[in-house]
């Protein structure tokens, strides 16, 4: 029960990693607040969270509205853990990524981090100490094919997260982001359907065999260590970009 008495923000919460975090930090004692676009994900997580025996709620918001994280900061009351995972994906290079598609990949990637990060900020710094986890991605540190303006997106909340840990270190706040390789998410089954449906077993495996262990990672894995980095277990731990990758950084 690391997280007893402490309230934790997860933004899309809803599904995959998010979930997942939601369900872990419940699981260990935290109150937490699901910040979704999505409020049918959001609502089954709760849920779920709840008839675990944990304490959950659900909180209608676009985190790409500035104003919208301002309303539900101020519904959360302390907010003691911040996890930034809202996100969505892009797949293209720079001649195919439109300029409709940029803008809504930084909108939710980039700004969406930064608009959660400026509404909760100065509570935390108020009362001098807070926890901050980004998820970025490994795309943040190493070119991967296709994915211009994802890879944009998680090179800046690389960026922000190392600012906001030198920023706010002196006042008791860290931040840390980690770096997933291949995570086996319902994005991915959705992209396999859509774009192989009629070889998606190869493909399946294809994607798999990037990761040098043989396999994708899950979300609960990723979870435990989002987990432990926001725990005073962890205290030790800011301004690190953790990956977790299934050995693709260092032994591909």
């Amino acid at each position: 029960m690391r997280f007893e008495g402490r309230t934790a923000v997860v933004t899309g919460g809803g599904s995959g990693i998010g979930a997942a975090i939601a369900e872990r930090l419940a699981g260990e004692g935290a109150k937490v607040l699901i910040w979704e676009l999505n409020p049918q994900g959001a609502e089954s997580v709760v849920q779920s969270i709840c008839q675990a025996g944990g304490v959950a709620e659900a909180v209608a918001c676009d985190v790409s509205r500035l104003e919208s994280v301002q309303n539900a900061t101020r519904q959360a009351g302390t907010i003691d853990i911040l996890v930034n995972n809202a996100g969505i994906a892009h797949i293209g290079t720079a001649e195919s990524t439109t300029p409709e598609d940029f803008d809504r990949i930084f909108s939710v990637n980039v700004k969406g981090v930064y608009h959660c990060l400026h509404a909760i900020l100065p509570s935390m710094r108020a009362r001098g100490k807070g926890v901050i986890l980004n998820m970025a991605s490994i795309a943040s540190r190493l070119g991967i094919q296709d994915r211009f303006a994802y890879s944009m997106s998680k090179g800046a909340v690389l960026a922000m997260t190392l600012s906001a840990a030198k920023d706010y270190v002196s006042a008791g706040i860290r931040c840390n982001c980690l770096c997933p390789a291949r995570i086996h998410t319902p994005f991915v089954d959705a992209y396999l359907k859509q774009h192989y449906p009629d070889n998606r077993d190869e493909m399946f495996t294809r994607l798999s065999a990037y990761q040098p262990v043989g396999r994708m990672g899950e979300p609960a894995e990723v979870a435990a260590l989002a987990a432990f980095v926001c725990s005073d277990e962890a205290a030790f731990i800011t301004g690190s970009a953790i990956d977790i990758d299934g050995g693709v950084m260092n032994l591909r």
